[in-house]
């Protein structure tokens, strides 16, 4: 049972990384924040939840049946540059303005796990990574304990970079009736259109159509 904190260390480690570096889902957690407050950032930040156990058990299942037919991948890249393109014209057409009560859902669930779906980064994740390493551990003398503890660290520090991220984007809601509002979310929105231009490179680069 020794080796149960060093998969909670490498799943926390995994979790980390993924949630701290810049992408979609993050940026998204940001706009939400700054238009409709913490709240919704870390509505966003909930996605991983609703759409990683999917692509996990998904990954156990399908990972020999996919890992020759890279279409399947292309055509998710692709699918993902249209929807991460709509949410960077939400941001670009967004105007200074005060929130101080949101009486229209702005839907920031539903758009985290549509966005986090339809990302091909978390598939090859957990088709290369996730998946293999949670059944190293679950193979471990740690057993099932072992493997929810890398699971556990995981999504601790992957969710949680992305609270912390939301709550730190609060922060500036202030400026939510300043020119400087407009000018950021125009920032993240041509950063989700760049993140989009990566899905398209890559959804075409799956597809045999770009070296």
């Amino acid at each position: 049972m020794t080796d149960i904190p060093a998969f909670f260390a490498a799943g926390a480690a995994l979790g980390a990384s993924a949630g701290f570096s810049p992408g979609p889902l993050l940026t998204l957690v940001m706009a939400q924040t700054l238009a409709h407050g913490p709240r919704e950032g870390v509505k966003v930040a909930m996605a991983p939840f609703f759409t990683d156990l999917p692509m996990l058990v998904a990954s156990l299942f399908a990972l020999s049946l996919v890992q020759d037919r890279p279409a399947v991948l292309g055509v998710l890249s692709l699918a993902g540059a249209v929807v991460v393109s709509l949410y960077g014209l939400d941001c670009l057409r967004a105007r200074p303005m005060a929130l101080p009560d949101v009486r229209v859902s702005p839907g920031s669930l539903k758009k985290g796990v549509i966005a986090n779906f339809l990302n091909p980064h978390p598939y090859v994740f957990w088709a290369t990574v996730g998946a293999p390493g949670t059944l190293f551990a679950a193979n471990s003398p740690g057993g099932l304990a072992a493997a929810a503890a890398f699971l556990g660290g995981f999504y601790l520090c992957l969710v949680g970079a992305k609270v912390f991220a939301a709550l730190l984007t609060g922060r500036f809601r202030a400026f939510l009736d300043s020119r400087g509002y407009a000018l950021l979310m125009r920032l993240l929105g041509l950063a989700l259109f760049a993140f989009a231009a990566l899905f398209v490179r890559d959804g075409l680069r799956f597809l045999g159509l770009l070296s």
